[in-house]
């Protein structure tokens, strides 16, 4: 009997511990959890206590204070210092970085030392459940060849990080090899769940790199609503196969939608000279993402999936209902560009507009297969030739089971339309429709646009578009 009451006994201190711990476990989680402002103003000081009356001066004090639940508000004025975020937040209570109200906030790069390293503006290294809203990053240049300028920096092991309504601008390098980022997010642990929307990325000297970039291993990321222009290199870079992390070294379950993307060149930049290479937007080398709803135009190549390492595939791309116009050298590119690259495969571009592409006549036409491009579907675009006349170009043999269905080409009035299909150029469409294999549904008429001259894209109520 002794032993069932002791028995009793130490079953109720366990249980008795076991509410103890737990109460004080949810004691510690509202204390930490509960919500605080901080305020910075360049009229402030580090002494006072960070509220809206007294508010700090430096963003390296309001770092340093803003924990869990914490939204730091930064007053109007050019601040020439770094933002490096010390804290994660939680699902619950993120830390949210943001100009105060309508508040012009500048954190510039003018008077930073320039060393042989990576610097950033703003710098998120394997922390969670961050925002940065409505700044402006800009004026930050390296004249070092081993020296990687960012506006905006996210790597290590970082999630949950939400980048929104800022401008990047004037992020430079000016060695001739090179490189810099307007945002660059380097998943070298693996990063997760990132959101990027409606930011300005523009007026960027690169190098060898990207004006908005994910690279290595990084799942789960929104590109949305952004507009990136006037840089000389590539628009939005998705990348694998690089070395950046040492497993799942390549992005994937993303989505790039409703951005827009122009007047991205590489032609005049040190690296590239006088090559045309810059995509407006290129994966390379990732998986599983959804290039939908963007409007590309005036750059050196529209949208490109592939990839650059031999072996290495872009894979289960889907290209849809995109507007790409007057590229310089093509629309839409899938497959590598020599043999030895990588190529595309599992993918579906569909229901694309590709509107007088090849601009300078370098023979790429609308959309353009290179090197080991299989099990793509190409389905229900409208393709408008530009003096070059090409609608499709293929230079390479290296093409398997490639699938073309109900695509238009559009035919104009006293203009040819040329395809080149596994090196052989067609300028009947009956014979390149038997060449390629491509269904009885594919046309070779006017779409009837509405006003393309003046690049708007949509179609006359008499169209026989019907898709």
């Amino acid at each position: 009997m002794k032993r069932v009451l002791l028995l009793i006994l130490l079953l109720f201190i366990i249980i008795g511990a076991t509410i103890y711990y737990k109460s004080k476990e949810e004691v510690v989680e509202v204390q930490e959890v509960n919500p605080q402002t901080i305020h910075v103003s360049l009229s402030g000081s580090d002494e006072n206590d960070g509220s809206e009356e007294h508010p700090f001066r430096t963003l390296s004090k309001a770092a340093k204070e803003a924990v869990a639940g914490t939204t730091v508000y930064i007053h109007e004025g050019t601040y020439e210092e770094p933002l490096e975020i010390l804290h994660s937040g939680t699902k619950k209570n993120p830390i949210v970085f943001q100009a105060y109200k309508q508040d012009k906030v500048i954190i510039s790069g003018a008077k930073m030392e320039d060393k042989e390293e990576d610097i950033a503006l703003v710098s998120i290294d394997s922390k969670n459940y961050i925002s940065i809203k409505g700044l402006i990053l800009q004026d930050l240049t390296t004249e070092l060849e081993n020296a990687t300028t960012m506006g905006l920096y996210v790597t290590g092991s970082s999630s949950h990080i939400t980048i929104k309504n800022n401008t990047i601008r004037n992020i430079r390098t000016l060695h001739n090899d090179g490189n810099a980022h307007g945002l660059a997010v380097y998943g070298t642990e693996g990063v997760q769940d990132i959101k990027i929307q409606n930011n300005i990325v523009e007026d960027l000297k690169l190098g060898w790199s990207e004006a908005l970039v994910i690279n290595g291993n990084v799942e789960d990321f929104t590109i949305e609503g952004n507009t990136v222009r006037n840089n000389d290199n590539i628009g939005i870079d998705v990348i694998g196969y690089e070395g950046t992390a040492s497993k799942h070294d390549y992005a994937r379950n993303g989505q790039i939608i409703n951005n827009k993307v122009y007047n991205n060149s590489s032609y005049g930049n040190p690296a590239y000279r006088d090559a045309y290479s810059a995509g407006g937007i290129y994966v390379d080398g990732g998986k599983s993402i959804t290039i939908k709803e963007n409007t590309v135009h005036d750059n050196d190549i529209g949208i490109e999936a592939t990839s650059e390492h031999d072996g290495q595939y872009a894979e289960d791309i889907t290209i849809s209902h995109n507007i790409v116009y007057k590229n310089v050298y093509t629309g839409i590119s899938i497959g590598g560009y020599d043999e030895e690259r990588g190529g595309t495969k599992n993918s579906i571009i569909t229901k694309n507009i590709l509107y007088q592409n090849d601009t300078k006549g370098l023979d790429g036409g609308q959309l353009l297969l290179q090197y080991d491009t299989k099990n793509n579907t190409i389905e229900k675009n409208i393709l408008t030739s530009s003096s070059s006349s090409l609608f499709i170009v293929n230079y390479f043999t290296k093409n398997e089971d490639n699938t073309l269905l109900q695509n238009i080409y559009h035919k104009e009035e006293k203009k040819k339309g040329i395809w080149v299909w596994k090196e052989e150029e067609y300028d009947n469409f009956e014979e390149f429709k038997i060449a390629s294999n491509s269904d009885k549904k594919s046309q070779y008429i006017d779409p009837k646009y509405e006003d393309a001259e003046n690049d708007h894209f949509q179609l006359n109520s008499d169209s026989p578009v019907s898709f």
